[in-house]
């Protein structure tokens, strides 16, 4: 079963980022340059919240709000949830489903190391299944 650290090995441990104090212009325009979903917003080197689409989408457009006036800091989610490189990607999924989200930052003692998003989990089920099957299938064969 694939772990949190398992999937960033996988993907990488790119975390794109922006200050609270940008304009959602800026950080929707910087999503689309990198195609993702979401970012982690940083101030004194410190994660303090996250842009996604979804937020952008839900805050700014439904709200009549201009993305070149607002700040990030208007919008984001905060407090930040995070999860352990060394928990489950099930834990990371029943933490996503139960709190309505689709990005978890990755810290550990360090800071942060990562982000996985309801996709990367996924996948990792998924691939995690195929694997079952296959072993199954192998011992079932014999």
């Amino acid at each position: 079963m694939h772990s949190i650290r398992d999937i960033l090995r996988d993907k990488g441990a790119t975390v794109r980022s922006i200050h609270p104090d940008e304009t959602v212009y800026e950080a929707i325009r910087q999503m689309a340059e990198h195609g993702i979903g979401a970012l982690l917003v940083v101030e004194n080197d410190q994660p303090v919240g996250l842009l996604s689409e979804r937020d952008y989408s839900r805050k700014v457009i439904l709200h009549g709000l201009r993305s070149r006036e607002t700040t990030v800091r208007t919008i984001m989610s905060a407090p930040l949830l995070t999860i352990s490189p060394d928990a489950s990607v099930q834990e990371g999924l029943s933490m996503m489903t139960e709190k309505y989200i689709r990005h978890l930052p990755v810290l550990d003692g360090s800071g942060v190391i990562g982000l996985v998003s309801i996709g990367d989990l996924v996948k990792a089920v998924i691939e995690d299944q195929q694997s079952l099957i296959e072993q199954l299938e192998s011992f079932i064969v014999r």
